[in-house]
């Protein structure tokens, strides 16, 4: 059986951080999330992917090739002419898709146990599967509504607390039959979600809800990427995290560490990282390969990418820092700031209240303090 990963979006919330690679390929506890995605489908025998790509793709292409040393076979399906919605997608790989298969999305982190998924989809005879996830304010999303059975009944989208008759939405895995995309338009922008689920329930086809209580969430926005690390380290979820495990601190190979740093967990800390004298890290954290942490810095609930230069007296909070940046002394960075990737920040800067600093910037010593 076929699975299919959407990777071709371009990740704006997530902006600067996707302004050089695809949300997909952000490294979630030093590894691209897209190889956790890859992990999860392989433990359920789904070893053979096809990845639709449109946005920086040849950065995906790159990085994985055809998959074989991470023992799949990946097939890619680029979007040519622009993204075309989430069926749209999988409507250019059609040919590809003769046997019933899985859709996924490749910025979803989660645990759904897809065996049995797919055993109740073929006890059900459905033509689609829908994993859906239990919310606590249905009104911000759009609703599946089940009859008896599960079957679907119909989609509302984005009710007012008066029409909530459910809290159930749909999580972004779908087991689907080839012939359903026969109601996709080719090479044209449609929707699962607001086109061919709710055309497949007014031609009669039989389209069916399975709800979970699995681990679901979507890592678009800069609060949820965090988050995503946050349940990760502390074991919200099971994903497999990079170096050899001392206590509940992950550490890469030749990692140097003053004797006088403090480090609490969790934390996953990359090969070749320097931690300098007085640093402390409260866990969440990872830090990615490469990064150097001089005197004093304090580091909690924050995620550094690879080879990030900090100085002294640095405090970095519930942020982002991407890869090759360099920091000065008595820099803080908080409040969900994000720093794209070859950054310079000159000494004593404040980046707060959800800062974004585009690629290649550099602010001189005390530019921006509020």
């Amino acid at each position: 059986m076929k699975a299919v990963v959407l990777v071709g979006g371009s990740g704006t919330r997530l902006r600067p951080l996707t302004t050089p690679i695809p949300k997909p390929m952000l490294p979630v506890v030093n590894r691209p999330f897209l190889e956790h995605v890859i992990e999860h489908l392989k433990q359920y025998g789904l070893d053979d992917i096809v990845l639709l790509v449109c946005y920086r793709h040849e950065v995906i292409q790159e990085y994985f090739g055809d998959g074989r040393d991470r023992g799949v076979a990946i097939t890619y399906v680029v979007e040519e002419k622009g993204p075309l919605g989430t069926a749209g997608a999988v409507k250019n790989a059609e040919s590809l898709l003769t046997e019933t298969f899985v859709v996924c999305n490749g910025d979803i982190l989660t645990d759904l146990n897809l065996e049995v998924m797919m055993a109740f989809h073929r006890e059900k005879q459905a033509r689609a599967t829908i994993s859906l996830a239990p919310v606590d304010d249905p009104t911000a999303y759009g609703l599946v509504q089940l009859a008896d059975g599960r079957r679907v009944e119909r989609f509302v989208e984005k009710p007012s607390w008066d029409e909530v008759t459910t809290n159930l939405i749909n999580a972004g895995t779908y087991i689907l039959e080839p012939g359903v995309l026969r109601y996709v338009p080719p090479e044209t922008r449609f929707l699962f979600e607001r086109g061919l689920f709710p055309m497949l329930l007014q031609v009669g086809n039989s389209v069916y809800g399975y709800p979970s209580t699995a681990y679901w969430l979507d890592i678009g926005t800069p609060d949820d990427y965090l988050r995503a690390h946050r349940d990760i380290l502390t074991g919200q979820i099971d994903v497999n995290i990079p170096g050899r495990r001392e206590g509940d601190v992950w550490l890469g190979d030749d990692v140097r560490i003053d004797p006088t740093a403090r480090i609490r967990g969790p934390a996953v800390i990359g090969n070749g990282c320097v931690i300098g004298p007085q640093v402390r890290i409260n866990g969440p954290a990872a830090i990615g390969d490469g990064c150097h942490l001089d005197e004093g810095t304090f580091i909690e609930d924050a995620v550094l990418w690879q080879r990030v230069t900090v100085a002294r007296q640095v405090v970095l909070r519930h942020c982002v820092i991407a890869n090759d940046c360099t920091l000065g002394d008595n820099v803080l960075v908080t409040d969900s700031s994000l720093v794209g990737a070859g950054c310079t920040i000159g000494e004593g800067n404040r980046l707060e209240r959800g800062l974004q600093l585009g690629p290649g910037r550099t602010l001189e010593p005390e530019a921006i303090r509020f």
